[in-house]
């Protein structure tokens, strides 16, 4: 590893904001990012993402009676080549029935320190939606519900939620450690 690419990475239409900043290694490729930002992020990986940057759409090429024809394959093109600046953006979707929609931007572009153990999140803000939740809508609607306990859904979608879930939870180390973990692979999940 010679450079990291600093990432923020904004959760898109959820209030109040979810967010992390991490550092990963310049030359993982997409595939391997979209990893990283499931964990870090808080997704469990099992729903089908893809990447859009300046106009051009990368997906999983082995999916491909669900790729879209435009798409370039993920695993063949790496984070430094396609966000190779500072301020360079993309998006990421995940999970295409709920709607999930990231805004990821290049911060910094620096060299990887000896001393530090990558990939990492240096920063970032509220826990994850739940996965399955009904995207940003269903989301909001689902914290306004278990935070009224006089709501008629409150018991039922406590009940459903992981357990000890709070939305303004994020624990920084926790997500180091998952960015850091094996991750599943979409041969995992299909």
């Amino acid at each position: 590893m010679t450079t990291i690419h600093r990432l923020k990475v904004n959760l898109r239409l959820v209030k109040p904001p979810v967010w992390r900043r991490i550092e990963v290694d310049s030359d993982i490729t997409l595939d391997e990012l979209s990893g990283l930002l499931e964990a870090a992020m808080g997704w469990f990986g099992y729903h089908l993402h893809a990447f859009e940057a300046s106009g051009v759409i990368y997906q999983n090429a082995d999916l491909d009676e669900l790729l879209d024809r435009r798409a370039l394959n993920e695993f063949e093109h790496r984070l430094g080549d396609v966000l190779n600046e500072v301020g360079a953006k993309m998006r990421w979707d995940y999970d295409f029935g709920d709607g999930w929609e990231h805004n990821i931007v290049v911060e910094a572009i620096e060299p990887a320190d000896p001393a530090v153990s990558y990939p990492r999140c240096v920063a970032g803000r509220r826990a994850c939606p739940p996965e399955d939740c009904g995207g940003p809508w269903g989301y909001e609607e689902l914290v306004e519900t278990i935070s009224d306990k006089s709501h008629p859904r409150h018991a039922e979608l406590t009940d459903w939620l992981p357990y000890g879930w709070d939305p303004a939870r994020f624990d920084l180390d926790e997500t180091t450690d998952d960015m850091q973990e094996p991750r599943p692979t979409a041969d995992d999940w299909w």
